[in-house]
């Protein structure tokens, strides 16, 4: 329990130390026109509350990510929590607030125009087509995930669940922001708090579940021996650091009022997630007897049966876990569903297709939604770990280009660079040693990861050696 409670407060600590020095580097100004008020058109920028705002960017971000990865993570052992915390404070958060605030600069733009101001047109281009792609995965993988588990609640098979999700994505898709999403998130993000706080207290109090009884050990214990570097570096992404933020991030950056309210929106929103995170992997590391009856939990029924027997186990199997697990379904369908809006809106700015008539929305949205449904045919597990990966690549992508924009203005750039080197070594090592990439062994795949790494540094500062440059408005 004092670990737990700890961590908790270790991130709470980093929003208002960390989060309020990250802020002052970036400079936000009060006195900026910022793109809602600007851009104003009703549909996707529309000037929203900062509480509200806040409680969107926080369920856009918090799909099954921190609740599945968090899960998965917990087999590793209490370094879990670790690199949550770790990873939130000087990793996440600091992504999300540098893909908020310079969309922010950049008139509420996308991540592949915002990516590119900072890279260049390579970068841009190749965004385009990245993130579009994983945002299809995101997609899919947040419909497939609740889908589930609502079938195992009702009995109803997965393919009605998926297509009634998939009807509802529709609807957030084109309708403007304030008419269906900025309405009901307020009522799910009741359900979320009721399903965090919930559990947490229940765990703690429970006679049968010593919380965190391994206390600080470190140990790898994954009963597979898995190592932890890269993989539980890939596996826990949202609550510590996730790249499909940065597609949502922009979302929101539309609806600010006041430059000077980023912080509480997209570096408090991961700070948010993070505690999420905190509270699924510590209930997978003290509900179970121990890893490899995790393990076993997991085979038996994916994550989602963890998160079923949980929830039951812990409230009752009454009402209490039915809102518990209800919560961990908003979870994904709100990721989901912006996840389709910011593909729709980054594809229009690609095709320079204004998005006010519906029927211009609707151009877009319509074949995005077949592929999504094809896509949504293959094999969950071989798409969420190349999710896993294209996630986190795009994250070190988003730090490069946040590292760029503050070395070319002369500010302290290494709070992004030092995270994005760190990121491009895990990517690399990844994708170098799985089967859905090269399958080398891990000696080999580390020295390529540490070399991808160092070469990307050294680029760095070769391509951002001149001197500072005056930053004025979207460059």
């Amino acid at each position: 329990m004092l670990l737990f409670l700890t961590c908790v407060g270790l991130l709470i600590a980093g929003y208002f130390i960390y989060g309020s020095f990250v802020d002052r580097i970036f400079g936000p100004d009060p006195n900026r026109v910022v793109p809602a008020v600007a851009l104003g058109d009703g549909v996707d920028y529309v000037p929203m509350s900062t509480k509200k705002i806040y409680l969107i960017q926080l369920l856009n971000i918090a799909g099954l990510g921190p609740i599945f990865g968090p899960i998965l993570g917990a087999l590793y052992g209490p370094s879990a929590l670790i690199w949550i915390v770790v990873g939130c404070i000087f990793a996440g958060a600091v992504h999300d607030y540098f893909a908020g605030m310079l969309s922010m600069r950049h008139n509420g733009e996308s991540v592949p125009n915002v990516v590119g101001y900072q890279l260049g047109a390579f970068f841009k281009q190749f965004m385009n087509y990245f993130s579009v792609i994983l945002l299809l995965l995101v997609g899919v993988v947040f419909v497939l995930g609740p889908g589930k588990l609502l079938a195992t609640m009702t009995g109803m098979p997965v393919w009605a669940w998926v297509a009634i999700i998939f009807g509802y994505y529709f609807l957030a898709t084109i309708l403007p922001i304030d008419k269906l999403i900025g309405r009901l998130y307020p009522v799910f993000g009741a359900l979320l708090i009721f399903m965090s706080v919930g559990l947490t207290i229940m765990l703690a109090i429970s006679p049968e579940h010593e919380m965190l009884a391994d206390g600080m050990s470190l140990a790898n214990t994954h009963p597979k021996d898995l190592p932890i570097w890269p993989l539980m570096f890939i596996t826990i992404a949202c609550g510590a650091i996730s790249g499909f933020h940065a597609t949502q991030s922009p979302l929101m950056a539309r609806c600010v009022k006041n430059e000077k309210n980023g912080r509480m929106v997209f570096y408090g929103a991961m700070v948010g997630e993070g505690i999420i995170g905190l509270i699924w992997a510590t209930l997978g590391l003290s509900f179970y007897e121990n890893a490899g009856a995790l393990q076993a939990a997991v085979a038996q029924g994916s994550p989602s049966g963890v998160v079923n027997e949980i929830a039951n186990a812990l409230l009752g199997g009454g009402i209490g876990s039915v809102l518990a697990i209800l919560g961990v379904v908003i979870l994904p369908i709100t990721s989901g569903d912006t996840a389709f809006r910011s593909a729709r809106l980054i594809i229009a700015e690609y095709i320079k297709l204004p998005q006010g008539p519906i029927a211009k929305r609707l151009m877009i949205a319509a074949p995005l939604f077949v592929i999504g449904y094809l896509v949504s045919m293959g094999d969950f597990n071989v798409i969420w770990r190349y999710f896993g990966w294209a996630n986190q690549t795009l994250a070190a992508i988003v730090l490069w280009a946040a590292a760029a924009y503050l070395i070319k203005t002369g500010k302290l750039h290494w709070i992004c660079t030092v995270p994005a080197t760190f990121m491009t070594a895990v990517t690399f090592t990844y994708i170098a040693a799985e089967k859905i990439g090269f399958g080398l062994p891990y000696t080999w795949a580390n020295a390529i990861g540490i070399a991808a790494a160092v070469v990307a540094l050294a680029a760095f500062f070769v391509a951002f050696r001149k001197p500072a440059l005056k930053e004025v408005g979207a460059e």
